[in-house]
């Protein structure tokens, strides 16, 4: 199994660094956090760092100071917050090496997405993503993520069934097929209780592309990308 890919967050505001540390650690990663720059200098000296994000309540320097000594090639990809307006030093930030500039105030999920993405060119990042019409899936945190941007999360009995109709795309699975594959989590799993679990899978994943096919079981269509 690979080790977890790790993100530090340096000197980000409590308010943001809290809700950031629960959105990425729900998605698999490690998050250590340093509140002031020089505790950031024993921690990213440590290395195993794969992300750091450098909140605004540095100075710009002391952030591009870190970027200089710990980013660059076989170092950890940077993410800098700065002010807006700060463009100057924005400009600065990326001439050094940084993977990227954000602005605040930020959107929290919006951060974890680019941490994600700087992650998968790294190939350190632990998600497995399926693209449904209204929402994303995280396979491997069991997390649903709505475009709404609610949140829910799935029971590993939920996981093994989304993951049999992913395996068969537009294959009609019987309910003995389900139950085999797939068994309920309690011992109720009566040829009834595959309705009710499907139907549950399909509000939880606000999904029309598990289909009743009537008198034989389910398909699973997958959306098309337009």
């Amino acid at each position: 199994m690979a080790a977890r890919s790790v993100v530090a967050l340096v000197s980000v505001a409590e308010v943001v660094a809290g809700d950031l540390a629960d959105h990425l650690e729900r998605r698999g990663h490690d998050v250590r956090q340093a509140r002031q720059p020089w505790e950031a200098e024993s921690l990213l000296s440590a290395g195993g760092i794969d992300v750091v994000v450098v909140g605004d309540d540095v100075t710009q320097a002391e952030g591009r100071e870190l970027l200089k000594r710990y980013g660059g090639e076989g170092g950890a990809d940077f993410i800098l917050i700065c002010r807006p307006r700060d463009l100057v030093d924005k400009v600065l930030a990326l001439e050094l090496g940084a993977a990227d500039v954000v602005e605040s105030p930020l959107n929290v999920r919006e951060l974890a997405a680019r941490i994600g993405g700087l992650l998968t060119r790294r190939g350190r990042n632990t998600q497995e993503l399926i693209v449904l019409e209204n929402a994303t899936v995280d396979l491997r945190s069991a997390m649903v993520m709505h475009r709404s941007g609610a949140e829910d999360q799935l029971s590993p009995g939920q996981v093994a069934l989304l993951r049999l109709f992913l395996a068969s795309p537009r294959k009609v699975l019987t309910r003995d097929d389900i139950i085999a594959a797939a068994p309920a989590e309690n011992a109720d799993a009566f040829d009834r209780s595959i309705d009710s679990r499907i139907v549950r899978l399909r509000r939880k994943l606000d999904t029309e592309t598990i289909t009743t096919i009537r008198g034989a079981g389910y398909r699973f269509d997958p959306p098309r990308s337009d």
